[in-house]
């Protein structure tokens, strides 16, 4: 495997005939496209008949897409890879049992086994959606992430989930010092950090600042800084979250405003969810350049109406997320481009009483799982669009279904009519990583085996009994 895998990414490989949606600076869309690939990266991309003519007598493969369409790889920007065995153990509760009740007590029985074929199981769903890249919001085994995206072929910025104080913390959870909690990422890091070749990541992480002491704060704020990597957090989930900031720290709203305050707003740092945010707290996110990454159908589901017109207009870099699978239960960017169009149309409504059609249009949500990730995972100099130079992470879409035909606006209907089956092969730095529908590196039906008894057998050691809904007989 590795030997052809070697061969595969010495050779150049051209596909033509498609049309081709770019995300670059000038916002080109190919109608007649083609595009060369040499090892891990873009060398050539333009209309079909010129790359044809300048680069087919130097290519290895000559690939014919003829009525399809090419994207960037799609970037997911707040992922939970290690909760994927958790589907469906904290539907219908509210966000304090969610996670003192079902959540923490299942993250802190894991084992480094279980967070690998979680995070198998959630990279292969990941990759059926057109996903390339993923940004980790924290979890117990580093170590188990990290092998799981090697092998799939994935592109990932890793990260611990670090909490140091707080309610309801598991006892081997509460035992750890700030110290702890600092050393583990550092270590992380110099032992995962641009591993697989390169596509490996590790940040630090906070989980949120309800369990995170001032010092840990700081600390990690300092950390990420030398290390030059960035920080994944919650921050301003719910409004319980803002009151508790605002008593203990003596601030006038809550946490966006404690976290200037002691300056930890940074560009380095991706902040999920923001959904309890004011004009003034989204002014200061601007300014520090933070990135935000909005989760729409976690947020409907406990969390609410995030800003995310107000927060582009003042132009914060908001990109998209799917957050984990017991949030949401699918773990499809697709889908969360079509409900963030919208959430955030019906938003205007509700907040305004007039309708706004064009919030969030097509262009925007596009860019928010293109440009915006790559920026928000600190990566745009090599990910989020296709040109010249940058890394060979592509996104092949077979548009002639029923659920996209016919195909007027090609951008309209990449957002509005896309489903996940219509993804049909995804490259990942050069290589393959799904093709014809196929995942290549890893065997779906044992994954799927695997993980289904390891959820199982995880939910007994955790304790976890789930209510009996309706009459099951």
């Amino acid at each position: 495997m590795e030997k052809e895998k070697e061969k595969e990414m010495g050779c150049v490989t051209l596909m033509h005939g498609c049309v081709i949606i770019t995300m670059d600076g000038e916002q080109r869309v190919f109608k007649e496209g083609g595009i060369v690939i040499e090892k891990d990266q873009i060398k050539a991309i333009g209309h079909s008949q010129q790359i044809l003519s300048d680069f087919s007598h130097v290519a290895d493969q000559l690939i014919d897409l003829n009525g399809h369409i090419l994207l960037p790889g799609l970037i997911n920007t707040h992922v939970h890879s290690s909760q994927q065995l958790a589907r469906g153990i904290a539907d219908d509760v509210d966000l304090i049992t969610w996670l003192h009740h079902r959540i923490w007590p299942y993250e802190s029985n894991m084992t480094e086994q279980d967070s690998y074929l979680s995070t198998l199981l959630c990279g292969i769903e990941l990759i059926h959606s057109g996903v390339t890249c993923f940004a980790e919001a924290g979890g117990q085994h580093v170590s188990g992430m990290a092998t799981a995206v090697q092998l799939l072929g994935l592109r990932a910025c890793l990260a611990q989930s670090t909490m140091d104080s707080g309610h309801g913390l598991p006892s081997s959870w509460s035992a750890l010092t700030t110290h702890d909690c600092i050393q583990s990422q550092k270590d992380n890091y110099h032992k995962y950090n641009n591993t697989a070749q390169g596509r490996i990541r590790i940040w630090f992480g906070i989980r949120q600042i309800i369990n995170s002491t001032h010092h840990l704060l700081l600390q990690t704020r300092d950390a990420a800084a030398q290390l030059k990597t960035g920080i994944h957090m919650h921050v301003a989930e719910i409004p319980y979250e803002n009151q508790l900031v605002a008593d203990v720290h003596k601030v006038n709203h809550g946490t966006v405003t404690y976290l200037d305050k002691i300056e930890f707003l940074q560009n380095n740092l991706l902040a999920a969810h923001s959904v309890w945010v004011d004009d003034n707290e989204i002014s200061l996110l601007s300014k520090a350049g933070v990135k935000v990454s909005h989760c729409p159908a976690a947020a409907m589901r406990m969390l609410g109406f995030a800003p995310v017109k107000e927060m582009l207009e003042a132009g914060i870099c908001v990109s998209l997320g799917t957050d984990g699978a017991p949030s949401n239960n699918r773990m499809s960017i697709v889908d969360e481009m079509y409900l963030a169009s919208l959430i955030n149309k019906g938003r205007e409504v509700y907040a305004n009483g007039t309708t706004d059609p064009t919030a969030l249009s097509a262009e925007t949500i596009l860019r928010m799982v293109t440009v915006n990730g790559a920026k928000s995972v600190l990566w745009d100099d090599e990910l989020g669009s296709l040109e010249v130079g940058k890394k060979a992470d592509i996104v092949v879409v077979n548009p002639s279904s029923w659920s996209m035909v016919p195909v007027h606006d090609c951008i309209s209907n990449i957002v509005y009519c896309m489903r996940t089956e219509n993804v049909v092969s995804v490259m990942c730095n050069g290589l393959w990583i799904m093709k014809n529908k196929k995942i290549i590196n890893v065997d779906e039906e044992e994954v799927i085996l695997k993980a289904k008894q390891a959820s199982s057998e995880l939910l007994k050691r955790a304790g976890i009994k789930l209510p009996t809904r309706m009459n099951v007989i």
